[in-house]
C-alpha cells in the first residue's frame, strides 16, 4: 500500500472528468502517472484497444456517471459486487474500478516492457460485465477514519511490545520521503472530492506506509513462533482497515452523487 493503486487514478481524474472539473488530457496524464501508457480493451463499439481520452468519453455517453474502486484480497471482496468471472480477475489483480450507471468494470493488466536497465509499465484495462449491486464491505467516510484511528492504536501498542513497529533508520528515511512527497505538493485526489475524504486517504496511506515497514522490517524483535504469529494477527487488521478507508476515500465522489439526488 506504498504505492498509490491504478485503479484509484482511474477512479479519481475519471470522476473529475466526468463531473468537467478537469479537461481529458489532464485527466489522461494523471491516471498514466509514471507508467509509459494506458489502453481499454472491451469496450462496447470498439473492436480494438483504445486510449484512455477516448475511452472514458465512450463510457460517459455509455451512461456511466462516476467510478468506484475494488481494492479486493484473498477472502475479503472489498468493493466487489460480482459476477464471479470479474471478481476473479479483480482479485488476481488486487485492484478494480466499477462503474455507476452502466454495469461495467475495468480491471488493469500489467505489462514489463523494454531492455534491462530501461524497463516501464503499460497498462490495458479490461472492460468486463458487472452486477448492478451494492459493494462489498465499503464502510462510509466517517466509519472509516474512526476504525482507522482505532485500528493504528491497536496496532501500534502490539507491535512497540514485540519490537517491531515502524522504527529505526530504514523507518525514519521512508517516513521522511513521504512527508517530502507530500510537501512537494502531490494532489491526494482529484478535483470535486471532499476534504474529509483527502484526509481519511493519506491516513489511510500512512497507515499502509507504517504496515508495510513493519513487515519489510524481518521479524524485527519477534523471535518467537508465538511473537511472530501476534505480529501478523497485529497487522492483518490494520491492512484491512486501510484499504477499506482507501476505498471509501476514493468512492467518495459517487457517494456524495449519490446521496444529492435523493
Amino acid at each position: 500500500m506504498l504505492s498509490e493503486p491504478r485503479s484509484g487514478r482511474l477512479a479519481a481524474w475519471g470522476n473529475a472528468l466526468l463531473a468537467g472539473l478537469v479537461s481529458p488530457d489532464d485527466a489522461a496524464l494523471a491516471i498514466v502517472g509514471e507508467d509509459t501508457v494506458h489502453r481499454v480493451e472491451g469496450l462496447p463499439g470498439e473492436p480494438a484497444p483504445v486510449g484512455l481520452t477516448l475511452a472514458l468519453g465512450r463510457l460517459r455517453a455509455l451512461g456511466v456517471s462516476g467510478l468506484r474502486v475494488a481494492l479486493p484480497a484473498p477472502g475479503h471482496p472489498l468493493g466487489l459486487s460480482g459476477p464471479p468471472e470479474f471478481n476473479a480477475r479483480a482479485l488476481q489483480a488486487e485492484e478494480a474500478v466499477v462503474c455507476h450507471g452502466a454495469a461495467f468494470g475495468l480491471v488493469p493488466e500489467v505489462y514489463e516492457v523494454g531492455p534491462e536497465g530501461d524497463v516501464h509499465a503499460e497498462v490495458v484495462w479490461r472492460v468486463l460485465p458487472v452486477r448492478e449491486a451494492p459493494p462489498a464491505d465499503v464502510p462510509s467516510l466517517g466509519e472509516a477514519e474512526r476504525e482507522l484511528a482505532e485500528a493504528l492504536r491497536e496496532a501500534t501498542e502490539v507491535l512497540s511490545k514485540l519490537d517491531v513497529a515502524g522504527s529505526g533508520p530504514v523507518a525514519e528515511a521512508a517516513i521522511d520521503a513521504y512527508r517530502a512527497r507530500a510537501e512537494r505538493g502531490r494532489e491526494v485526489l482529484a478535483p470535486g472530492y471532499p476534504p474529509r475524504a483527502v484526509r481519511v486517504l493519506e491516513l489511510a496511506q500512512r497507515v499502509g506506509l507504517l504496515v508495510s515497514l513493519a513487515y519489510g522490517n524481518g521479524h524485527g524483535g519477534a523471535v518467537s513462533s508465538a511473537e511472530m504469529r501476534a505480529r501478523a494477527e497485529a497487522l492483518r487488521p490494520v491492512e484491512r482497515t486501510a484499504r477499506r478507508a482507501q476505498v471509501a476515500a476514493y468512492n467518495a465522489y459517487v457517494e456524495e452523487r449519490e446521496r444529492g439526488a435523493r
